[in-house]
């Protein structure tokens, strides 16, 4: 697969990603898979992860204004 930025090859990583998911909560989601450039360092979260993203976030505690939370596969 190709970076549509910059058409370089994306390779699988495992990284640390923020999601704003009200004006002032932010969830962070360790150990995520993504498909990463290596070149411009634009990323893909593959629809099957962005599921289990959106499952997670999702059950994020509303009243926090910041949870961080491991990704599992």
């Amino acid at each position: 697969m190709n970076c549509h930025t910059c058409g370089n090859d994306l390779v699988k990583v495992i990284t640390d990603l923020p999601f704003k998911t009200d004006i002032h909560a932010i969830i962070i989601i360790k150990n995520l898979p993504v498909m990463q450039c290596g070149n411009c360092s634009e990323y893909l979260i593959e629809d099957q992860i962005m599921q289990k993203v959106d499952d997670i976030i999702s059950r994020m505690d509303r009243g926090a204004e910041m949870e961080i939370l491991n990704f599992a596969a």
